[in-house]
Parts: C-alpha cells; sequence; structure tokens
C-alpha cells in the first residue's frame, strides 16, 4: 500500500477520532444554545463518514469495500442538513426550524441511506462501482445513478444555505461573534470546496478529500469552543433589540461565566471586548472596584435583586443600578443570569446633592440646625440608655457685629468659616458639630463629662484667639464665648441641654466674653483650666 495511501488513512482517522470527541464534548457541554444538539448530530455522522472512509480505504475487495461505503452513508448525507439547522438556529431564523422542513431535511438522507444499503437491488444510486486503474491500492470509481444527484445536491444546497445565511448577517452582527462565525462559515466553505473538486476529479487518485479536511475544520471548531464560547453565544438576530438598549446588559451561564454583552455594557466595563466571552463575571468586575466585586461574589445568581454601586472606570467615579434576574429554560431550570447595568451617576449626584442642601450649612459646610439636632437628639437617647456621659457646648463669635459693621458682610462670612476652620480641627471622630445659627455654634460631644468637654471649649476658646483671620486689610483678631452643659438627668431633653448651654454661654459674654462657662444645672460656673 503506497505511503500517500497510509498517510491518508492515518489523517482521515485522526479526523474521525476528533468529530467523536467533539460530538462528546459539545454533549457534556453546559450550553443554552438552542442549536446545540444539531451541532452533536452534525459531528457525530461526520465521525461515522470519516471512519467508514478510513476502513474503505483500507479494504482490499469489492465487497469489503462496498460494506464500508454503506457504512459512509449512515453519516455523510446528514452533515450537511445538521450544519445547516444550527446556523439557522446561530442566526436566530429557529422560528422557521419545524417538523416540516426537519422531514425535509432530513427525508432525503434517511432515503439516500437506505438506496446505498439496498443499491444492488435497484441501482437508483450506483449504478456500478469498478476498481480505478492505476491506483496505489484497491479504489473505487462509480457511475452515478439518478438519486446520486438528488443527495448531492441536498448536500450542495444545505452547505451553500448555510454559507449564505452568515453573509447576510454579517453586518448586522457585533464583533464579539464574527470570529464564530468566521469558524462555521469556514467549516461550511472547505467540505463544499473539497466534495466539488472530488466531483470533478482533481484529487489524488480521485480520492475523497474531505474527510481530512473534516479534520481542520474539527479542529477549528475546538478552538472557537473553547475560546470564544461559540455554543453558548446567543443568537445574532437578536442583536438589533439588545444593541439599541441604552442600559449595559450581561449574560452569563450557570457557572456565572460571561456569555454575552451589549454595546452599551462595553463602555460600562473596562476591558470588556470578544475575548472577554468565557471568563469569570468576578474577573470582568474587579476594575470596577471593590463594591462590583463584593455585589459578584455575594449575590444569590437564582434570585432577583437590585442594588446600587458606586464603579470606577480610568480613575472616576460613577454609580450604576445593578439589576439582576435568572434567566430559564422552557422548562423552568436555571439557564444563567442577566445583569443590567443603569447608569444612575446624574441622579445619584443630585440627590447626594439634594442631601448635602438639607443637611449642611452652605456658607460653612457642617452641619446646619436641623440636621444637627436630628443627630445629636439620637446620640443624646443611646447616651440616656447606656448611662453613658455626653456634654453640649455652645460658642458664639464676640463682637461679630462690629465686624460685619466695621469690614462688611463679606468679613463677617469670612470670620464665620475662620472660626469654623479653627474648631474643626478638635472635633473628634464620633463628635457631631453645627451651625446653630447667626455667629453661634453648636457641638454635641457623645462619652465625654462636662469637665472634660469645658477642657476642649477651653482649647479651641484658646486656638481662636492665637489665629487672627487675615484679610487684604491686614489681620483680624476674633475671639469667641463659650457654654457648655453634660446631660446631668435621665429625663432631659436636647432642648432643655441647649437652653442650660445657653445661659451659661451668655454667662460669659455679660463677663467679658473670650470665655468658657459651664453650667452643672445647680449653678454656673468659669472653668479655669
Amino acid at each position: 500500500m503506497g505511503t500517500l495511501i497510509s498517510s491518508y488513512i492515518v489523517v482521515v482517522s485522526i479526523s474521525g477520532v476528533l468529530n467523536a470527541l467533539l460530538a462528546l464534548f459539545a454533549y457534556y457541554k453546559k450550553t443554552d444554545f438552542a442549536g446545540i444538539r444539531a451541532f452533536i448530530c452534525s459531528s457525530f455522522f461526520s465521525a461515522v463518514y470519516t471512519f467508514g472512509f478510513a476502513l474503505e480505504l483500507s479494504g482490499n475487495t469489492m465487497q469489503e469495500i462496498g460494506f464500508w461505503i454503506k457504512v459512509e452513508y449512515l453519516g455523510m448525507p446528514f452533515i450537511a442538513p445538521c450544519s445547516l439547522i444550527m446556523i439557522m438556529h446561530f442566526v436566530g431564523l429557529e422560528r422557521l426550524v419545524k417538523k416540516p422542513l426537519l422531514a425535509l431535511l432530513y427525508s432525503v438522507p434517511a432515503i439516500s441511506a437506505l438506496l446505498v444499503w439496498t443499491n444492488e437491488y435497484h441501482h437508483l444510486f450506483y449504478k456500478s462501482m469498478i476498481f480505478r486503474e492505476n491506483a496505489p491500492t484497491p479504489l473505487i470509481d462509480i457511475v452515478m445513478g439518478p438519486w446520486y444527484i438528488v443527495q448531492g445536491s441536498m448536500t450542495f444546497g444545505c452547505m451553500l444555505a448555510g454559507m449564505l445565511l452568515i453573509l447576510w448577517q454579517w453586518n448586522r452582527m457585533k464583533r464579539v461573534y464574527r470570529r464564530q462565525i468566521i469558524t462555521i462559515f469556514i467549516g461550511q466553505f472547505l467540505p463544499a470546496l473539497g466534495a466539488f473538486l472530488y466531483l470533478i476529479d482533481k484529487t489524488p487518485y480521485g480520492m475523497d478529500p474531505v474527510p481530512v479536511i473534516m479534520s481542520v475544520t474539527s479542529t477549528l471548531y475546538f478552538w472557537a469552543i473553547l475560546s470564544r464560547g461559540m455554543l453558548t453565544a446567543a443568537p445574532i438576530a437578536r442583536e438589533n433589540l439588545f444593541e439599541s438598549m441604552r442600559d449595559g446588559v450581561l449574560v452569563t451561564d450557570r457557572s456565572d461565566m460571561l456569555i454575552d454583552y451589549n454595546r452599551a455594557a462595553a463602555g460600562m466595563l473596562e476591558g470588556l471586548d470578544s475575548s472577554a466571552i468565557g471568563r469569570p463575571l468576578a474577573q470582568l468586575f474587579l476594575p470596577a472596584g471593590k463594591e462590583a466585586v463584593d455585589y459578584v461574589m455575594n449575590a444569590d445568581p437564582l434570585l432577583s435583586g437590585e442594588r446600587e454601586l458606586a464603579w470606577n472606570i480610568s480613575g472616576s467615579t460613577w454609580y450604576y443600578q445593578v439589576r439582576s434576574s435568572p434567566v430559564l429554560k422552557k422548562d423552568g431550570s436555571v439557564a444563567g443570569r442577566m445583569i443590567m447595568l443603569i447608569d444612575v451617576t446624574e441622579r445619584t449626584l443630585l440627590q447626594e446633592k439634594l442631601q448635602l442642601l438639607a443637611t449642611v450649612d452652605s456658607l460653612t459646610g457642617i452641619y446646619n440646625r436641623t440636621h444637627f439636632m436630628e443627630l445629636s437628639r439620637e446620640l443624646l437617647d443611646e447616651a440616656l440608655n447606656s448611662l453613658t456621659p455626653l456634654s453640649i457646648i455652645l460658642l458664639d463669635i464676640d463682637f461679630f457685629k462690629s465686624i460685619n459693621d466695621r469690614y462688611g458682610h463679606q468679613y463677617g462670612d469670612m470670620a464665620l468659616q475662620h472660626v469654623v476652620g479653627v474648631c474643626a480641627k478638635h472635633v473628634r471622630e464620633g463628635d457631631v458639630f453645627g451651625r446653630y445659627g447667626g455667629e453661634e455654634f453648636v457641638m454635641c460631644l457623645p462619652h465625654t463629662p462636662l469637665e472634660q468637654a469645658a477642657a476642649m471649649s477651653e482649647e479651641i476658646r484658646s486656638d481662636v484667639e492665637r489665629s487672627p483671620m487675615y484679610t487684604v486689610s491686614g489681620p483680624v483678631n476674633v475671639t469667641a464665648s463659650f457654654g457648655v452643659v453634660e446631660a446631668f438627668r435621665l429625663n432631659v431633653s436636647l432642648e432643655e441641654l441647649l437652653s442650660e448651654a445657653d445661659h451659661a454661654l451668655y454667662t460669659s459674654k455679660r463677663n467679658g466674653r473670650n470665655a468658657v462657662h459651664m453650667s452643672s444645672g445647680t449653678a454656673i460656673t468659669h472653668f479655669t483650666p
């Protein structure tokens, strides 16, 4: 037997093994691609065809070779129809895959297989078979019967239809699918080209090149499945709606591997492109920051949920509302999940601005009176319930009206900001600092007894006195007076504490200003360090 024929048999056998493995791999792979059954069948029938052809080449007698040809036709006629059905699912024409079409596509191959196995009684498929002259090994030449032409037309028709469907959808598909669809196109084109060369007798010794070509196409399919998620891709015909959505959409399988996304999502996730197909969602969310990763790791894919996340994009913070919902199969089982990313940055920033306006004094940047009262009431309740000390400091800028009258309201505003800046250096974590009104400021100090609060007030008073306000007109000296009170009984209210602190403050004012007085509930005394 010639070296060429031996090599041919080896390559064809490898092709059979690859196709068998491809069928098994596709069968056990978790996927929701509706055309997976057609793909499995195509790979299985390709394995039958190629193994039969390898055994045909190793045959020595007409009877032996004829038997293996019959085995080939248990697979070969079914390959092209299965591939066409798989392509129809891929391009979104699954609605056309109905029983009448399936009956038409599979009836011709079934009849062909039957006629090949009974050919000696009617010769409708082969009129005759003879040994090829000058061949290095026994090879068969055939004289075509009428049904051979029907089967050949059917095969080429299915291949051509599949390729035309791919070309028809080329401009409509997004880039992520193009490598997959190119692979499928090559998987149709190369066998069709090989079959054409075989029919016009342009192959070595007239041997069928298609089984050898299938070793190439099956390898391409393995590559596309493993690296491009070919069998998990959604039909490209859905892309018009999918791509027109302004919100980002991600689709994952049951293992939380990405199987699809739209154009909007590509603009929301750094590094999201066609190479991301088949990668874990947590890996894709990593550049977005800790909140995004925590969401992926902790969200239950079986449950619908909604959450707003801070999202990092190229160093800037955006805000996305993330909605997750399971994707269900027709039988109700979970196929994966769909995650929708809705850009709510503008809304969130507006809400934060409104919240800021509602809680913060616009001039000084500290809490306004209303929000200070809300927070301090909560701290007072906690202190009374836990029997821990809490103190209030009320302070007022001395001679503030004089600053306004002498320098103007602009300098009065600067004085307010100046005093706030000095006080802020002394405010501790957990303290509440707010503008009480006009030139008055207030502090709520949890876990702080009266003497400690008075000492803190003295530090602030001294710091204000030593820190003149620098202006274009020169330095302006500013001082402040303080009143300090502690929540000394269980049923005391915040308003009562503020009233006591106010009395202590005005005692400081009446006694020369720039001083600290504290109220013990029964008496007001000057604090001396």
